[in-house]
């Protein structure tokens, strides 16, 4: 059997725990947030989908294997978050992939401990604090400093736009420890929630029911130790965790598309309008051909960069083109089926508008969509077009 049989055989098993365990739940997350609720599942509906994960292997797949993971490649990963991708039940296999990455690269012995093996193992939850209200889609320009104050340092400034918080154990925070170049001198700390300093100022509703929060850093003060990898070197760790995030939201961005396009396909066939079948309009037809070309195109494009990634190759420029073509390729497609369903198609019943909702933050998160354009035209403008 190969490696590709494997991967197919995983992306099956994810695909059966989709359909049978997440989308059944969809109707009763949707009817929470449509009363005002939180878009989040309740203990007891995550409870048997964990129990579950780990009936299946479904846990830890991307973590070492000395910590009991799988450690599967990100080619493999890409697959799992395709299928994801096709539900909006807010649920995901533990670990969170990206701070894992990060930490495996760079932490230390003892982090390695007290941190990365129980978080591993799903055993504690993490988040990461990199924007500002200054300094959103331009992380280099962060301003939160660290001062080193004899064995400790301490942290001032804020940031904003934090997913996880509450539920976090700790928190990976970028901050400014030295002067020079703007991707220099940016250092990661590992804090702890409920470090004297570490202050949550407030929680940001979002569009679909979602929540982020506000952070303030007053006098925070944690041990050296807590340092992650090498102080002023934390960029290239942090782009790493974005680059494999990027790749991920590409396969996810697949997922919503495929589930987009279906429910559409589905509708168009039933669907009489004038006396005729939508699937029999050429409009209709060629959202759907041009849905299909450009599905199959972002696809290839994540099983391009995930390779590449795996082999120790650079992806910067790849994953940039990933999140701007699969983020615009999914808010097509979601769009239109949006508007081949009609008026049904705007009701919270249905999960269009949540796709419609989650792949509007896309366009944001993990870097605006312009902001990736102008560094790809920068690198292509100096490097040529390979």
């Amino acid at each position: 059997m190969t490696m590709s049989d494997e991967h197919r055989m995983l992306q099956d098993l994810v695909a059966k725990f989709v359909d049978r365990e997440l989308i059944p739940l969809e109707p009763a997350t949707l009817k929470r947030e449509a009363e005002g609720g939180k878009f989040a599942l309740t203990e007891a509906e995550k409870a048997p989908l964990l129990a579950k994960c780990r009936e299946l292997g479904l846990w830890g797949l991307d973590s070492p294997e000395e910590f009991g993971g799988a450690n599967l490649p990100v080619e493999a990963l890409a697959l799992v978050n395709e299928e994801l991708g096709r539900t909006i039940t807010p649920f995901i296999f533990p670990p969170d992939s990206p701070n894992l990455h990060m930490m495996v690269q760079v932490a230390s012995p003892w982090q390695r401990e007290r941190y990365l093996e129980p978080y591993a193992r799903g055993e504690m939850t993490s988040c990461i604090a990199i924007s500002e209200p200054g300094a959103g889609g331009d992380p280099a320009g962060m301003t939160t400093r660290a001062a080193q104050q004899g064995e400790d340092w301490v942290i001032n400034g804020r940031k904003i736009w934090v997913s996880n918080v509450p539920a976090c154990d700790f928190i990976i925070l970028m901050a400014r420890t030295g002067e020079g170049k703007r991707q220099e001198g940016v250092t990661a700390f590992i804090v702890d929630k409920g470090t004297p300093g570490f202050i949550i100022e407030r929680e940001i509703p979002m569009i679909g029911g979602r929540r982020t929060y506000e952070l303030v850093f007053e006098d925070c003060r944690v041990p050296a130790r807590q340092v992650l990898g090498e102080v002023g070197r934390g960029y290239a760790p942090m782009q790493l965790r974005l680059n494999i995030r990027r790749i991920e939201m590409g396969a996810r961005c697949v997922g919503m598309a495929r589930r987009a396009l279906s429910m559409m396909i589905g509708h168009v066939k039933e669907r009489v309008t004038f006396g005729q079948k939508l699937s029999d309009r050429q409009a209709i037809q060629w959202w759907i051909a041009d849905g299909a070309t450009r599905i199959h195109a972002c696809r290839l494009m994540v099983q391009a960069a995930a390779r590449t990634m795996d082999t120790g190759g650079d992806v910067r420029q790849e994953a940039s083109m990933i999140k701007v073509f699969g983020t615009e390729m999914a808010t097509d497609i979601i769009d239109q089926a949006m508007q081949a369903f009609g008026a049904m198609g705007m009701t919270k019943e249905l999960p269009l508008q949540q796709l419609a909702n989650m792949i509007r933050v896309m366009r944001i998160y993990e870097g605006p969509t312009e902001v990736h354009r102008m560094a790809l035209a920068r690198r292509v403008l100096k490097e040529g077009i390979r």
